[in-house]
C-alpha cells in the first residue's frame, strides 16, 4: 500500500486534518469500545468499516446504567469534548500553556459552561459527561486546591491526558521536543507516571507529523528519541511488530500481544487486573503504542489506520482518536462522508476549533520568534555569536 498523504500540506490543512481526524476516529471507535476484535466481528457480522450504531441498539440508555451514553451513530465521546476544551484554553491564553493554565481556564470550562453533549443528546456541563479520571481535575484543583503542577499525582494512570493532547503538538508543529515539554507540563495537572509520559509523547508525535516530508517512520523515530522507560519500550516493541504487516486484519492480534507486557489493564478490558493503572516505570498505556502501530501498518493512510484502531477494540475510541490525529497531521485526508456525518450527528462544528487553533498557533510562533531574538541579542552581548537576523 502506498501512503495517501499530502506531505506538502500547509499548516491550516494539517491542523484541520488532525483535529477533524481525531474527532472522526473517536466517533467511529465509541460504539465498539471495551470489546475484543472477536466480539466486534461477531456483533457486526464482520469488521467495522464506518459509522455504526450503539452496541446495545435502542437499549443504550439502560444496558449500562453507570454509562448511559449514546455511543455510536456518529457521536463523539469525551476524547473530543476534552480536545475542543483545550483548544478553547489556547484561544483564551493565546500563548503556550502550563499546568496553571489548566487550573485557571480548563477546569472552569468543564464545570461552569454548559455545552451540547452528543452522547447525552442534551446540553449539559462537560463535567457531567467526562470520565472519573478527568473529573479528578476538578476534584483536585478546584475543591482540593492542589498545586496544579502536582495535581495529577494519585489519579488513575490511563490515557486520560494523552487522548486530548493533540492541540499541544499542533501549536508546536514541527518541533517535537517543544511539544513534549509543553505537554508534560500541561498534563501534570491531570496525570502522573506513564499516563503523563504518554501525553508528552503523543504531542511530540503530532508535532513530528506536521513536519514537511514526515512519514509514519519519522514520527515513530521522533517518539523513540523522547520517550522514557516503559513507554519507549512499548512503542519500540509494538512498532517492530507493526512493520511486519500491511493490513490491519493480520495485525490485530500480534499488536495486542506485543503491547501486553507493558499494559496493566489485563486481558479483560472491562475487568481490570488488581495492578491496573498504577504508577510504574516499567509499564505504558496501551493506546499510544497501538495507535502508532496502526499508523505504521496503514503507511499513514487515514482510513486504514483508523479502521485498524477501531477494530482493535478495547479502548478503541481513544486509539482511533490518536491514530486519526496523527494520520490527519501527516496530510492524509479524512473521508468527507465520515466527517460530515459525525459533525451532523454530534451537532458540532468540527472545523471551527481547527480554524481557531491555526490562528492561535501563528500568533504563538510570532511570539516565540520575538522571544528568541531577545535571547539571541542578550547572548551576543555576552560574547556569543551575532544574531542571525
Amino acid at each position: 500500500m502506498q501512503p495517501k498523504t499530502h506531505q506538502n500540506a500547509p499548516l491550516d490543512e494539517r491542523i484541520a486534518g488532525a483535529l477533524v481526524g481525531a474527532a472522526v476516529g473517536d466517533a467511529l471507535g465509541g460504539p465498539v469500545e471495551g470489546y475484543s476484535p472477536e466480539q466486534i466481528l461477531e456483533r457486526h457480522g464482520g469488521r467495522v468499516h464506518g459509522i455504526v450504531g450503539p452496541w446495545h441498539g435502542d437499549d443504550w440508555r439502560t444496558a449500562r446504567p453507570l454509562a448511559p451514553y449514546h455511543k455510536g451513530d456518529g457521536h463523539v465521546t469525551d476524547d473530543t469534548l476534552m480536545t475542543h476544551a483545550l483548544v478553547r484554553v489556547y484561544a483564551r491564553v493565546r500563548d503556550h500553556l502550563d499546568a496553571y493554565a489548566i487550573a485557571d481556564h480548563l477546569v472552569p470550562d468543564l464545570m461552569t459552561e454548559p455545552r451540547w453533549i452528543p452522547e447525552l443528546e442534551s446540553e449539559a456541563l462537560p463535567l457531567q459527561r467526562i470520565f472519573l479520571a478527568e473529573k479528578w481535575l476538578v476534584t483536585r484543583i478546584h475543591y482540593g486546591h492542589a498545586d496544579p503542577r502536582e495535581a495529577g499525582t494519585g489519579n488513575i494512570v490511563n490515557c486520560g491526558a494523552a487522548m486530548y493532547m493533540a492541540p499541544v503538538g499542533l501549536v508546536n508543529a514541527a518541533d517535537p521536543r517543544a511539544a513534549y515539554a509543553e505537554a508534560l507540563d500541561v498534563a501534570g495537572a491531570h496525570q502522573s507516571s506513564y499516563g503523563r509520559e504518554a501525553a508528552g509523547v503523543l504531542a511530540a508525535a503530532v508535532a513530528a507529523a506536521c513536519t514537511p516530508g514526515a512519514t509514519p517512520d519519522s514520527v515513530v523515530s521522533a517518539c523513540l528519541a523522547l520517550a522514557k522507560d516503559g513507554t519507549r519500550a512499548a512503542i519500540e516493541r509494538v512498532c517492530e511488530e507493526a512493520a511486519r504487516h500491511t493490513d490491519f486484519e493480520s495485525a490485530l492480534r500480534p499488536l495486542r500481544e506485543a503491547v501486553t507486557p507493558y499494559d496493566t489493564v489485563g486481558p479483560d478490558y472491562r475487568a481490570p487486573s488488581l495492578g491496573a493503572r498504577r504508577p510504574s516505570r516499567l509499564h505504558a498505556i496501551e493506546e499510544l503504542p497501538v495507535a502508532l502501530g496502526m499508523l505504521l501498518v496503514a503507511r499513514g493512510d487515514y482510513r486504514h489506520a483508523v479502521l485498524g484502531a477501531v477494530n482493535y477494540g478495547r479502548d478503541c475510541d481513544s486509539i482511533a482518536t490518536m491514530s486519526g490525529a496523527l494520520a490527519g497531521a501527516l496530510g492524509s485526508p479524512v473521508p468527507e462522508d465520515w466527517a460530515k456525518t459525525v459533525a451532523e450527528a454530534s451537532r458540532l462544528d468540527l472545523w471551527e476549533p481547527a480554524a481557531t487553533l491555526t490562528a492561535v498557533t501563528r500568533e504563538i510562533f510570532d511570539r516565540d520568534v520575538a522571544r528568541r531574538r531577545v535571547h539571541e541579542r542578550a547572548f551576543a552581548a555576552l560574547g556569543g555569536p551575532e544574531c542571525s537576523d
